[in-house]
């Protein structure tokens, strides 16, 4: 799980609070919500929490909620040792026995520690101190709006940056195709020249994707349902198709320059930190379909 870390803080009530996001997913540290209660031994507190049986029961069940591969024989001998005098629980031993997902151990001596899910986390939280648990909430959702507000304008950026991009496309077809084509074909002109770059990109014209997406097609277009690689990618080939229809390369060539050109750009961007990590977030808010790269 050590794909598209991102790690953050928040503040809750003078305490600071790092929140890491692994592939998509949330995870507060417990370590900090347990330092609130026990500075010296934040472990000792969350190790209390987890051999407790009502927070076994409640963290086996979030797990088969969301974890295909729990281990139900081992934590349903966990859950028949839970309450007894003897029966100690870490969170490394609920992970390495179990196989859960919910709760992970960072090492690291800044940042480090004990990390939960959002409503683990807020489960724990509310073992604390309920008050504690709804400042946490507040303070989690204002990082999560903040977060959303920070994606739009990124993603927006780069949706204009491509309209602006596109007026480079558009001139160089007017300068260098345009005047030497019949009245009849002008009027075809641009709309062919903009589905040079859909098919390059996308692998289908606009066309066709309207005919897949009706719904989608009355307020929208293809562009404006990809997600940020394909914008990035998209702004660049405009410019190199400008480019290329100025220097007089026929469009079945273009086709074929601009298709592996984005071929390369894919295969060079698709594992890029902060694309990766804006494109999971924007999944999560918009829930739109992505187009798929053939």
């Amino acid at each position: 799980m050590k794909n598209n870390l991102i790690q953050t803080e928040v503040d809750v009530k003078g305490n600071t609070i790092n929140v890491l996001r692994i592939d998509g997913y949330e995870y507060i540290s417990l370590t900090d919500l347990a330092k609130t209660q026990n500075n010296e031994s934040p472990a000792d507190v969350v190790k209390n929490w987890m051999r407790n049986k009502e927070t076994l029961l409640f963290l086996g069940v979030w797990e088969e909620l969301n974890n295909e591969n729990f281990k139900l024989v081992e934590f349903d001998q966990f859950k028949n040792e839970a309450g007894r005098h003897a029966f100690t629980m870490s969170p490394q031993k609920w992970i390495r026995e179990t196989n859960a997902i919910g709760v992970i151990s960072k090492s690291g001596k800044y940042g480090g520690g004990t990390f939960a899910r959002s409503d683990i986390a807020f489960e724990f939280a509310s073992w604390i101190s309920p008050e504690f648990k709804l400042y946490l909430i507040k303070e989690f959702e204002r990082l999560k709006r903040n977060e959303n507000y920070q994606y739009k304008i990124e993603w927006n950026a780069n949706r204009i940056l491509s309209k602006v991009n596109y007026v480079v496309h558009t001139d160089a077809i007017k300068n260098f195709i345009v005047p030497t084509l019949t009245e009849e074909q002008k009027r075809f002109v641009y709309s062919e020249e903009a589905d040079v770059l859909n098919v390059a990109l996308f692998g289908m014209t606009a066309k066709e994707w309207r005919n897949s997406n009706p719904s989608l097609a009355k307020t929208s277009n293809i562009r404006d349902y990809t997600d940020l690689l394909h914008l990035v990618i998209l702004s660049n080939l405009e410019i190199i198709n400008a480019t290329l229809i100025s220097d007089g390369i026929s469009q079945r060539e273009r086709l074929i320059k601009l298709n592996k050109n984005a071929q390369m750009q894919m295969e060079a961007l698709k594992n890029n930190k902060n694309i990766k990590d804006l494109e999971l977030l924007q999944n999560k808010i918009n829930g739109k379909n992505l187009i798929e790269t053939k």
